[in-house]
């Protein structure tokens, strides 16, 4: 039998962690495993739109590892846990490396700030990574407060840049020209 999507237990603004605790709806912890969330749906909707088949993969990989981190997020650090939650490993966060170093072999080093934008596809690779510097602060924030596993800050500050690095490879792979930040004086 399938369980219904609404269990009513939210409604006066608290949710439960795995482990039973339960916290407001505007806790930190809430928070950020919420923006990871957003982050993982702007990734897929980045993934959706791709020119090749390696980048896509490769976001799909980095989708299965943000629901490692909003599990590892929405777990009660103070209990014993009953049920196996995944784990991040050291070669996720070496693996996002060697893709960036991949991509940047290909790309022309930067001799100026560029401006999100040039492409629809490239605006969207950049919105996702606005929003994972969002999520990295969130639980940099967190970290302040109760533990979070040290992977998980690592993990996100390399995928900001995976991003970045991305965003410039796709549209030099869809011709865009990059939009060079000119300061007004």
């Amino acid at each position: 039998m399938a369980f219904k999507i609404y269990t009513k237990t939210g409604d006066l603004g608290q949710t439960g962690l795995i482990g039973g605790t339960r916290v407001p709806k505007n806790h930190l912890r809430i928070e950020s495993y919420g923006t990871v969330d957003e982050l993982n749906s702007f990734i897929g909707l980045l993934a959706d739109q791709l020119p090749d088949e390696h980048s896509k993969t490769m976001l799909r990989e980095i989708q299965d590892r943000l629901f490692t981190i909003g599990s590892v997020l929405a777990s009660d650090p103070q209990k014993n846990l009953k049920m196996k939650i995944p784990v991040l490993r050291e070669e996720d966060i070496a693996g996002i490396e060697k893709e960036i170093d991949s991509m940047e072999e290909k790309l022309e080093p930067m001799k100026f700030f560029i401006l999100p934008g040039g492409h629809p596809t490239v605006s969207t690779a950049h919105i996702a990574r606005c929003v994972c510097r969002r999520a990295e602060r969130s639980c940099v924030a967190l970290h302040e407060e109760e533990p979070v596993e040290l992977l998980v800050l690592k993990y996100l500050n390399r995928l900001s840049d995976y991003l970045f690095v991305l965003a410039r490879y796709t549209g030099k792979q869809l011709g865009a020209e990059e939009i060079p930040w000119r300061p007004r004086t």
